[in-house]
């Protein structure tokens, strides 16, 4: 049998290339929708970066902070208020990019999607951008498969049921992963090694890296980001 190379990632809004392109070097992609959402301040699963004039700036989405601890697919929406706000965000900041015209009502139909739950939400832009850059990877949650197991082991189980043999980690998960385990149960330890890759950006000087993947679409469009992941 040969290699499965599993990825897995909380589901983010709208993220970055890395996050797309960790995807793209998976064979299977899970999205770790049942695990503890952060319990104050923003994270990268209702925040992200867009450009402005040159300079990276955060859109945050409001989300219900319930008392107690819950999971990321368990958050909801405080109102959807800010779908208007972000869309005019984009439009004020992107009206003249490039490729701005050609993307505009794909990616405002996927800001504009009816749900009032985040993993949901963040699942369904990110699932629709992954078939618009062609890629051919399995995307699954992590949901689907009732594990209790926590940490390292939690990451472990989710692999051996989808019969995965590389976990593809993130770049910094050498500071953190305990690799002795997954080779006690056969599975081969990777990092996404993504360098992020400089593209012209509409009002900026230099490039700003690290920005939601919409800053691509609309600076270079898809059929060249596409490109830009083989």
């Amino acid at each position: 049998m040969g290699n499965i190379i599993v990825g897995i990632h909380q589901p983010n809004l709208m993220p970055w290339l890395g996050y797309f392109y960790k995807m793209f070097k998976s064979d299977i992609f899970i999205f770790l929708d049942d695990v503890q959402i952060q319990k104050t301040g923003a994270s990268y699963t209702n925040r992200v970066s867009i450009n402005a004039n040159g300079k990276a700036q955060f859109l945050t989405i409001p989300i219900k902070r319930e008392s107690g601890t819950i999971n990321i697919n368990e958050t909801k929406f405080i109102d959807k208020r800010w779908k208007k706000k972000i869309i005019g965000n984009l439009q004020n900041n992107y009206a003249k990019a490039q490729y701005f015209k050609e993307n505009r009502d794909f990616i405002f139909e996927l800001i504009n999607y009816e749900t009032s739950n985040l993993a949901d939400y963040n699942m369904n832009f990110i699932t629709n951008i992954a078939k618009k850059l062609n890629f051919d990877t399995k995307i699954v949650k992590s949901s689907n498969y009732n594990i209790k197991t926590t940490s390292t082991q939690r990451l472990i189980d989710l692999l051996k049921v989808l019969n995965g043999n590389v976990y593809l980690s993130g770049g910094g998960g050498d500071k953190y992963q305990d690799q002795q385990m997954y080779e006690n149960n056969g599975i081969e330890l990777r990092y996404n090694n993504f360098k992020p890759f400089p593209y012209e950006q509409f009002k900026s000087n230099g490039f700003v890296a690290g920005l939601s993947v919409v800053d691509a679409v609309f600076n270079i469009g898809f059929e060249d980001l596409s490109k830009r992941f083989d």
